[in-house]
Order: C-alpha cells, then sequence, then structure tokens
C-alpha cells in the first residue's frame, strides 16, 4: 500500500478584471479517455471582476470504486463504494436490489480493477475520499459495463484547471473541452498546501494560475 497523503489547494484572485470561471477536471491524457470511460467536474469556481477571491479544494490519495447516482449527466450520488488501492481488485455484487463491493484482494500490479458480478450491466466510477463524506468524489466515470467485465484504472493526480463557464460540479464530460487547460500539476508532486494566483494578462486576455 502506497502512502496516502492529502493537498490543501487555495485559488485567489485580486482585481481581476473580469469575471471568470475555473473548472478542475482529472482529464489528463489516458487510453480509452472519451471511449471507455469520462471525466467527471470536480470543482467550479467563479471569480470576480474586482476585489479578492478565494475557492479552496482538498484532495486525499485515498481512492475508492464506487456505483453511481446518474440524473441528466450529474453524478448526484453513489449507492455504494469500496477505499481501494493501487495493485487491488474488488467485485460488485447485488442481491435483493442491494449492491455490494467486496473487500479489495490483491490484483494487477499498478492498476485498480473493479469485475462486475451482478449479472447485469452496471456504471461505475473511480474517485477519491473527501474529508468529512461518506461517499468518494467521482473522477472518472465507466459507462455501461457489462457483466463479468472489469473496469481497469490507472489513476494518476494530474489536475487541470480551465477557463470555462459550460460545467457544474459533478457533470459527466462526454468529450473533450474546447479550451485549453490554463494549468495543469500532478498533485502528488505539490506540497500538502499550496496557493495559486489567477492573473490575466491585459494585452492577450489569456489566463494564468501562478505559485503564490
Amino acid at each position: 500500500m502506497s502512502h496516502l497523503f492529502t493537498r490543501n489547494l487555495t485559488f485567489q484572485s485580486n482585481d481581476l478584471g473580469k469575471e471568470v470561471t475555473i473548472m478542475l477536471t482529472f482529464d489528463a491524457d489516458m487510453q480509452g479517455l472519451y471511449e471507455d470511460f469520462f471525466p467527471v467536474v470536480w470543482k467550479v469556481s467563479t471569480f470576480g471582476e474586482t476585489g479578492p477571491y478565494r475557492a479552496h479544494a482538498t484532495y486525499t490519495s485515498q481512492l475508492a470504486f464506487s456505483k453511481p447516482q446518474v440524473v441528466d449527466g450529474n453524478i448526484i450520488d453513489a449507492e455504494t463504494s469500496v477505499k481501494i488501492n493501487d495493485s487491488e481488485k474488488t467485485s460488485l455484487t447485488e442481491a435483493n436490489d442491494v449492491y455490494h463491493f467486496s473487500s479489495p484482494q490483491a490484483g494487477t500490479p499498478g492498476v485498480l480493477q473493479a469485475v462486475n458480478n451482478t449479472g447485469a450491466v452496471q456504471d461505475i466510477a473511480v474517485g477519491f475520499m473527501s474529508p468529512g463524506d461518506l461517499m468518494p468524489k467521482p473522477a472518472l466515470y465507466f459507462r455501461g459495463v457489462g457483466d463479468g467485465s472489469h473496469v481497469t484504472a490507472r489513476f494518476t493526480p494530474v489536475l487541470r484547471a480551465y477557463i470555462t463557464s459550460d460545467y457544474q460540479e459533478t457533470a459527466i464530460i462526454r468529450g473533450a473541452i474546447d479550451t485549453p487547460a490554463i494549468w495543469s500539476q500532478n498533485l502528488a508532486g505539490l506540497a500538502e498546501s499550496t496557493t495559486w494566483t489567477l492573473k490575466r494578462d491585459l494585452a492577450t486576455g489569456h489566463y494564468t494560475l501562478v505559485q503564490s
């Protein structure tokens, strides 16, 4: 089992000059992205035109599989979940309309696996535990996993920030975002707490997040 860590992220601005919305998601380039699985919006924060603004986000490296509840393209909750670590596997079963993930066992090195043994097609999400929450925050959504099939995830916590107001928190992102990311960080490589200041270049209109 790898060492668990927490990352406290603070995003701030002051007299930005234009109101903008930042969206955070784990959509780093992964094989099968937007085909086998889809990223989920983690955080959406709006920073005003004038004055100071600040938003916080806390990530923990304790990963988890969940059976998500999806309404209108948003993951509103999870029916059940199980904590999982790298190189472990779990099995999803169903009895009397109650779903259950088995206790994780040793699996394939370098990946997380969940096998669907419910007898029917299921949606499965991989995410991370959040302080104070019973259910994990979804990061990747696997749609229509067949009975007897398995989800294999190589989750690296590369977080990206986008300037866009097209998404809401917990929305499933069905296709590549049509604006480039302004910031990308592997959270494993950051200090436990970091602060990032949002700045706007008056000449180009481009935005940057600079560590404070």
